[in-house]
C-alpha cells in the first residue's frame, strides 16, 4: 500500500510539473504577443497624433490664407466637419482603447498565472513530502519485516530441533498399554532390585 501511495504521489507530482511547464510556456508568449501589442499601439498612436498635428495646423494656415479672399474661414476636412482629422483621432481613440484593454487582459494573466503556479508549487511541496515521509516508513517496514522473517526463522529452527528431540524422548515418556499404578509398582520393584544390588556390592548378607 505503501508502494502503491508513494507511485500515486510521484505521478502527481509529475503532473504537476508538466502543468507548470506548459503554464509558463503559454505565458511567456501571451506576455511577448500583449507587450508586442501595446507597444504598436503607443507607436500607433504616437503617429496618429503627430498626424492630427500637421493637418491641424495646415488647416489653420489655410484658413488663414482663404480667410481674405473668402466670407467664411477656410475649415477644410477637420474633426468638426468629420473629415480626414476626425477619422483619425477616432484611429488614435481605437489604439488608446486596445493598448488599455490589452494592458488590463496582460495584468490578469500574470494575475493568474501567479496564483497558479503559487497554488501548484504549495501542491507539489505537499506531495513530495509525504512521498518522502512514505518512503521512509516503507524502508522502516521493510526492515522489520526482514527482520521480525529472521526471527521467525530462528524460532522455527528450535521448534524443529525440540520437535526432533522431543520425537526421541518420546518413546521413553510415554507408555501407552500401561496403567499408572502398573507403573508405580514397576518402579518400585526397579527400586528394590537396585536396593539389593547395592547391598551385594557392599558385601552385605542378602538374608
Amino acid at each position: 500500500m505503501l508502494g502503491e501511495d508513494i507511485g500515486e504521489l510521484s505521478k502527481a507530482v509529475s503532473e504537476l510539473d508538466g502543468a507548470m511547464a506548459k503554464s509558463t510556456k503559454l505565458r511567456s508568449e501571451e506576455k511577448a504577443k500583449n507587450t508586442e501589442t501595446i507597444s504598436d499601439c503607443q507607436d500607433a498612436q504616437t503617429a496618429v497624433a503627430q498626424a492630427v498635428t500637421v493637418l491641424k495646423e495646415f488647416y489653420a494656415k489655410a484658413a488663414e490664407s482663404t480667410a481674405l479672399v473668402q466670407i467664411d474661414p477656410y475649415k477644410g476636412m477637420q474633426s468638426e466637419n468629420g473629415g480626414v482629422v476626425g477619422f483619425l483621432e477616432v484611429i488614435e481613440s481605437d489604439f488608446a482603447r486596445l493598448e488599455s484593454e490589452t494592458t488590463a487582459s496582460e495584468a490578469t494573466g500574470q494575475k493568474e498565472y501567479a496564483e497558479f503556479m503559487t497554488d501548484s508549487k504549495v501542491d507539489k511541496a505537499s506531495k513530495s513530502t509525504a512521498a518522502a515521509h512514505k518512503a521512509a516508513k516503507k524502508q522502516g517496514e521493510s526492515q522489520a519485516l526482514v527482520s521480525k522473517s529472521n526471527d521467525l526463522a530462528g524460532t522455527q529452527k528450535e521448534l524443529d530441533a525440540a520437535l526432533t528431540y522431543y520425537d526421541k524422548l518420546r518413546p521413553s515418556c510415554v507408555d501407552s498399554g500401561v496403567s499408572y499404578s502398573d507403573r508405580v509398582d514397576r518402579r518400585k520393584e526397579e527400586i528394590e532390585s537396585l536396593q539389593e544390588a547395592l547391598k551385594v556390592m557392599n558385601g552385605e548378607d542378602l538374608a
